[in-house]
């Protein structure tokens, strides 16, 4: 899997770009392994939140531009795998969490921004720095920044490239939250750990309706919950939960 390391525990599971040396910047070999996972995390049971990190001080400095003499593939063949690991990411069914030291930038943060929360050290620095080494934006910034933070602030970011300090990316609602460097971690597990106990099939559902919601109309959302509505209203979760309330205990959720 190259520079990618993968740990589990308890239903999350941890995703760390480990190149501290290259502040995490994607090889070709990391973005087959990153697609790998993605669609490993998508399928699984067991799994039930991802997060998304880099090793050391670093998140990750974009694609990792070092020439390699092996890889044969040609530059279009190569962005579009590139954009189906981003693709994989924004679609895994599960909630997914970009946990962010230092460095975002490129397709680094717009690999973050595919993530459903973005939870960031009061270190971290933002960039969709294409324009400033003369490319256009890729792995979906397009599609991304115009939705979260709106057209004139996507297009601010992408045709200036400018570096934005934490601060600045939480006020204008590029991430979530900004906590101290020294509590990032026990921030995001405690996130990670809430969402892996709550019910899967109804955050499914729910993350599924949310990512569309651009796309559908009033009457067509209405539709849809509905629906999502009818399918959690008749599984055991919906049973578990009632029952633990009138025990006044905590549910245990199964995703069933």
């Amino acid at each position: 899997m190259g520079s990618i390391r993968v740990d589990r525990a308890d239903g999350v599971v941890t995703v760390t770009l480990d190149s501290p040396k290259r502040k995490n910047a994607i090889s070709a070999e990391m973005w087959v392994g990153l697609g790998d996972v993605f669609r490993e995390v998508a399928e699984s049971q067991d799994d039930r939140v991802l997060v998304l990190t880099g090793a050391g001080s670093e998140f990750c400095a974009g694609a990792d531009l070092t020439p390699d003499p092996e890889n044969r593939r040609h530059q279009l063949d190569a962005m579009h795998h590139y954009g189906w690991v981003g693709l994989a990411l924004h679609e895994i069914p599960k909630p997914t969490i970009a946990k962010v030291r230092g460095v975002a930038i490129g397709a680094g943060l717009n690999m973050a921004l595919g993530c459903d929360l973005i939870v960031a050290s009061d270190t971290a620095r933002f960039s969709e720095i294409f324009a400033r080494r003369g490319l256009a934006l890729d792995l979906g910034g397009s599609w991304l920044l115009p939705r979260l933070i709106g057209m004139h602030r996507a297009k601010e970011l992408a045709l200036f490239g400018d570096i934005l300090p934490a601060e600045e990316a939480e006020r204008i609602g590029l991430v979530n939250r900004i906590v101290p460097d020294g509590e990032l971690d026990a921030f995001v597990d405690d996130w990670a750990r809430r969402l892996a106990a709550g019910p899967p099939l109804a955050l499914q559902l729910s993350k599924r309706m949310l990512n569309g919601a651009f796309a559908s109309s009033l009457s067509e959302a209405l539709h849809q919950e509905a629906m999502a509505q009818t399918v959690t209203g008749q599984s055991k979760d919906v049973r578990e939960a009632m029952t633990a309330f009138f025990e006044k205990r905590t549910p245990e959720f199964k995703g069933r």
